[in-house]
């Protein structure tokens, strides 16, 4: 279809549509796809949520267990909540488009018969220790040794159920094709101060995808070396693609902290990408993703 033209103005979910492809343009074989799931060939547990924009290159998914570009996630206290449903509130094809997540959904743990195991002081102990997992990296090996042998021990599996709220985050995405970039604003005035206590933008793809981190201060890492939640310190970073020829960059914004993170555990995690962390978000939170081919 020609790009610019038409302009439709919509609301509705996306379980009930089938999915919105927003293509580079040359022939690029690149496209940004946003569906209310990703037709990964593993069921990772991430599934279970609404994912944001996913980065296809030449008909493959690259997003696996990630939960792709310009996604808000929630902490209220240790608890994070993340987005279970989405609504398409405005689209101009190829240019622009509106999308109302609703945050709804936390993680849980569910036994054998996929039963949901219900215990207050477990949830507490295990929000208290990602909270330690994320502040201190010296022990992050422990804690996933921890992590890993209980799940085997008690046959735990990472399952996403109802939070108790339903806020929705307004994310408006604009796409300039001529610089390869991705403007992202997320609206997050319809939360309730009192109740969030830190805003989280999330930025992620696959991590078999996107195994190598670099930035503008010269640092380059791979595949472990890259870290699961690194504060990023110079003006921009990285996550490259050599098998897909593709990388996408971010900067440092204002008001935030970003952070740099890739995990590969089985058929658990697979992710690689950022976030920009906010302890006071402003009302909007504007930044640009830029996505280009490598040479």
């Amino acid at each position: 279809m020609p790009r610019g033209i038409m302009h439709r103005s919509v609301k509705l979910t996306l379980e009930s549509s089938s999915f919105m492809q927003i293509p580079f343009p040359h022939n690029s074989g690149i496209y940004l796809k946003l569906a209310p799931v990703a037709h990964n060939q593993i069921d990772y547990p991430t599934s279970q949520l609404q994912k944001g924009l996913v980065l296809v290159v030449n008909g493959e998914e690259l997003v696996e267990e990630g939960v792709g570009f310009g996604v808000p996630v929630l902490k209220q206290g240790l608890k994070t909540i993340f987005p279970g449903a989405i609504q398409l509130a405005d689209w101009k094809q190829d240019q622009e488009l509106t999308a109302v997540y609703h945050m709804n959904l936390e993680e849980r743990l569910a036994g054998q018969n996929q039963r949901v195991v219900e215990n207050q002081l477990l949830y507490r102990l295990k929000d208290y220790l990602a909270e330690a997992y994320r502040r201190y990296p010296a022990m992050r090996r422990w804690l996933t040794t921890l992590s890993n042998g209980m799940r085997h021990a008690f046959n735990w599996q990472t399952s996403y159920e109802n939070a108790g709220w339903d806020y929705p985050v307004r994310v408006h995405y604009t796409f300039d094709w001529q610089s390869s970039l991705v403007s992202v604003e997320v609206d997050v005035t319809a939360l309730p101060q009192e109740d969030v206590t830190e805003v989280v933008v999330m930025n992620e793809q696959g991590a078999h995808h996107f195994d190598t981190y670099s930035d503008s201060s010269g640092v380059r890492l791979h595949g472990g070396a890259i870290g699961s939640w690194e504060q990023v310190t110079a003006e921009s970073a990285s996550f490259l693609s050599h098998r897909h020829g593709v990388a996408f960059t971010l900067p440092q914004l204002e008001g935030a902290r970003l952070f740099r993170g890739r995990e590969l555990v089985g058929s658990r995690l697979a992710w690689a990408g950022f976030g920009y962390s906010f302890s006071l978000a402003p009302p909007r939170i504007a930044y640009s993703l830029q996505i280009k081919r490598l040479s």
